[in-house]
Order: structure tokens, then sequence, then C-alpha cells
């Protein structure tokens, strides 16, 4: 129903603690529509309800990276849990919606099996390697407030930090003059 802006580094709500969703409701399907609109406007891979400030346990991983086809419908996951991971190590690069232009190699297990609830109210699970089992990790951790900063050494934590204090310096400048209220003299 509408993109929602997205919640960016270091806004400390990104580690608030998030609760478990007790029933599907009207309002839950809208804040997954919400999610849908708002990663598929960014061309992004998941997102985490918490993206957007909210704190409900969701996250959905777009049907392409789910191995759907280009039409695939996106994977909701309400209340998810990871249940195993394995198959070794890897180090693969990884960008996230709440840290804009940053993009960074984090080591996580190869391989990551989740179970969640669909939107109908049914438990599944949903297994993955590579892109999909770093994909279902990254965003279980949105939910667990670790971000992929956590996960990187301190000299990758202050060029992270450098870049999103840049990013922010920048962007707060263009929200400002798009929120400016005009003065008489361009009223006139």
């Amino acid at each position: 129903m509408a993109v929602r802006d997205i919640v960016t580094y270091p806004d400390p709500r990104l580690r608030e603690e998030t609760f478990e969703v007790k029933e599907i409701t009207d309002e839950i399907r809208e804040l997954v529509t919400d999610l849908r609109d708002t990663m598929y406007s960014l061309n992004a891979a998941g997102i985490a309800a918490i993206q957007i400030g909210r704190l409900e346990r969701i996250f959905l991983i777009d049907g392409k990276v789910a191995g759907g086809d280009d039409n695939a419908d996106p994977l909701v996951f309400i209340n998810p849990e990871v249940v195993e991971t394995g198959k070794g190590m890897i180090v693969g690069e990884e960008g996230c919606l709440s840290f804009p232009d940053v993009f960074i190699d984090v080591r996580r297990p190869r391989w990551a099996k989740v179970r969640a609830t669909n939107l109908a109210g049914e438990t599944f699970e949903c297994e993955g390697e590579e892109l999909l089992g770093r994909a279902l990790q990254h965003e279980h951790d949105h939910l667990t407030g670790r971000l992929m900063i956590d996960l990187v050494g301190m000299i990758k934590k202050n060029v992270i930090q450098r870049k999103m204090k840049r990013w922010h310096a920048e962007h707060d400048k263009e929200n400002e003059a798009k929120n400016a209220t005009p003065t008489a003299a361009e009223v006139v």
C-alpha cells in the first residue's frame, strides 16, 4: 500500500527488541504489503519489519532470490527461527537497506534453514545455500538487533561508521532543503 522510509544506522530503533506476531490480521497483511512495496522500490533481496520502524517479527525475501522466476512473489516469514546452519563457512559481500551504499564482506555459514509462518497461518521451512542462505541469516539477524556491522572487525567498523556519517550529512541536508518552509519573499 505504501513505500516506507528505511531506518538507517546508527538509529537505535535497529537494536530494539522485536515481538512475536500472535495473529495474522488485516494490519499484519498491510504491513507485509508495505514491506513488499518498499523492498521492490529499492531493488532489495530482503527486508525486515524493523527496517521500517516496526517491531513485529517479520521479514521478506525476494521470490527470485528464493529460487523463483522474475515474477515470483516474495516469501513472507512471520515469527521466523533459524533451525540450523552449516555446510562450512563462506565469505560474501553483503549490503543492507539500513546501510545505504555500504557493501562489505561478511563471513557466515554457507547454508541455513529457517522455520516460520506464512500469511495463511501455515508453518513452513525454507532452506538455502549461498545468496538465499545469506539472506535468510541477514534478515533474521535484524529481528535480533544484530547488524552486519557487528560481524566485522574494528577497522571495517570504523570505515562503515565514517561512510554512514557522510551519508547522513548529505541526506540530512537534502531533506532539510526539501522540507524547508518558504520565506515570505519566496512565496510572492
